[in-house]
């Protein structure tokens, strides 16, 4: 069973950065499609960001793209989003997760079986 560990989130004025890590356990970390997702206060958990097992293939979320970067270190088992330019609608629980699935995408987020505990962001205006 992989763990998944979140760090990195804390609080960034608006136009602010901020860089989001994620640990992980276990082996063939490097076999598996990561992805970011975040929940703020009252709303479903979305999707940000996703990249593929080697890191070649990467996809955003329309509200993110431009601004974010995911981005992996299979060498150090830890995936990375890079949070620039803050937003306040950018203020979440910001989780990373793995595929259920080996050499898949991650395309939807009932592909995704394993997720960390969440790390806060808060982006002040």
């Amino acid at each position: 069973q992989v763990q998944l560990v979140e760090s990195g989130g804390g609080v960034a004025q608006a136009g602010g950065s901020l860089r989001l890590s994620c640990a992980a356990s276990g082996r063939f970390f490097n076999n598996f499609s990561m992805g970011w997702f975040r929940q703020a206060p009252g709303k479903e958990r979305e999707f940000v960001a996703r990249i593929n097992w080697s890191g070649s293939l990467t996809y955003y979320a329309d509200s993110v793209k431009g601004r974010f970067t995911i981005s992996r270190d299979n060498a150090k088992n830890t995936m990375y989003l890079q949070m620039d330019s803050l937003k306040p609608e950018d203020t979440a629980v910001y989780y990373c997760a793995r595929t259920r699935v080996a050499w898949i995408l991650g395309s939807g987020p009932d592909e995704y079986g394993s997720w960390g505990q969440g790390t806060q962001v808060t982006v002040s205006s």
